[in-house]
């Protein structure tokens, strides 16, 4: 199985990791520089409207794709799971995975993103920010969805082939998941979801289900699972999946909070 996960917007290379810790490349190289130099055109207002951000973030983030290199080192770039730092990756927590476990997720776990289209986990990352739904004019189209066509799901039949049970799991947000093309994906999709009872009915609660998600990719990547079936033991947190409100098609996992 593959697991999808979006990318966060907020980044972190001031907390320590080991010199020792691998890291490859990211598999797409041409197009993030392609990219690059369409952004390297605008100016830090431009960014600020078509990101919908603010001044101060536009002027770092323009700052960001001058500094853009082609070379990836150490100074320049950390492992993208590490780098990343939103919710769905406080619920990964990599930091306290073990080396082993970090050798799995790289063969499992696939970030989507607006700049590169897919990293591994340990794959370099330099700071940027390019949410995919960005309208971004570009030499294929007038959006991301356009530029990268159907590079992502061609990479994705080309891993999946590799795994013993040939499935994706969908733990991606919708904007990051519509970058797949779905007539080009050869493998089935499976889609995970997670409510929260609240105002007396289970519903989808941004914040928690997107912790949710990092946190089934943790217990995957710690119970090295290999099938569908494995991923409806799924338990942290209080979570169990909903027999009655799931389908082969898409595990729907349930808690009640305490008030």
């Amino acid at each position: 199985m593959l697991f999808l996960i979006s990318p966060a917007k907020s980044l972190d290379y001031e907390s320590p990791i080991s010199a020792e810790l691998p890291h490859t490349l990211p598999v797409f190289k041409k197009q993030p520089l392609e990219l690059i130099e369409v952004l390297r055109e605008k100016s830090p207002q431009q960014i600020s409207e078509l990101m919908s951000i603010s001044d101060k973030l536009a002027v770092l983030n323009v700052g960001r794709y001058e500094a853009f290199s082609a070379r990836f080192t150490a100074k320049n770039s950390r492992q993208a799971v590490l780098a990343f730092n939103g919710d769905v990756y406080e619920g990964l927590d990599a930091a306290s995975l073990k080396p082993g476990e970090l050798d799995w997720a790289q063969e499992h776990v696939v970030i989507l993103s607006g700049l590169y289209g897919v990293l591994r986990p340990l794959d370099l990352l330099q700071p940027y920010r390019l949410e995919m739904g960005t309208r971004l004019e570009n030499a294929k189209g007038s959006n991301l969805y356009q530029f990268w066509g159907t590079q992502i799901a061609d990479y994705l039949n080309e891993r999946s082939a590799a795994q013993a049970e040939r499935i994706v799991v969908n733990l991606a947000s919708q904007e990051y998941f519509k970058a797949v093309d779905l007539k080009t994906l050869k493998a089935p999709v499976v889609e995970c979801v997670f409510e929260d009872f609240k105002g007396g009915k289970y519903k989808i609660i941004s914040f928690h289900a997107k912790r949710a998600r990092g946190l089934m990719v943790r217990w995957a990547v710690r119970h090295k699972a290999r099938k569908v079936a494995d991923l409806r033991k799924f338990d942290l947190e209080g979570y169990a999946l909903a027999e009655q409100a799931s389908t082969p098609g898409k595990l729907v996992f349930r808690r009640k909070l305490q008030d």
